[in-house]
């Protein structure tokens, strides 16, 4: 690197710096060289891999989200209690999105793949939801709405 840093190396730097003082921590800043010159290549390839792993774990596990709902669909199982169970997981896939894109500080390419498969599990919690309050919308045998006649309980 020879003192001057690079700007990509820079930004990468300050943001490492952020990211960190969010987390109440200190940063100790180093320059150094590899012992060769595909070290930095080598160097950046295994973070590169390992943020893939990361987003591969997310999208597979988005999968099984949609794979839920559409079991929940198929069954027509329109309850609240459902509803808020299938929520609070689209909220842990959307909090662990967040942070695999905090952590994705080189820019990673599957990035984008993993924010179209959390975009889809949103579209399809938007349809069960929508479904959920429909069902719920409807009156059910024994009710007297069923039959046409609402007892209001006034006298």
């Amino acid at each position: 690197m020879g003192g001057a840093e690079p700007t990509r190396g820079r930004a990468l730097g300050e943001r490492v710096k952020a990211l960190v003082e969010q987390a109440n921590g200190k940063v100790l800043a180093l320059v150094a060289d590899g012992r060769a010159v595909a070290d930095t290549a080598r160097l950046e390839q295994l973070y590169a891999d390992a943020r893939a792993e990361e987003w591969s774990e997310f999208r597979a596990d988005c999968g099984k989200y949609l794979a839920e709902l559409a079991s929940e669909e198929a069954r027509k199982k329109y309850t609240l209690a459902e509803l808020e169970e299938e929520e609070q997981s689209l909220d842990r896939l959307r909090r662990w999105f967040g942070e695999l894109r905090g952590r994705d500080l080189l820019g990673s390419e599957v990035t984008t793949d993993a924010a179209t498969e959390r975009k889809r599990c949103e579209a399809a919690f938007d349809g069960y939801a929508t479904n959920v309050y429909a069902a719920l919308a409807q009156p059910h045998p024994g009710d007297p709405r069923a039959a046409g006649r609402l007892d209001l309980g006034i006298i």
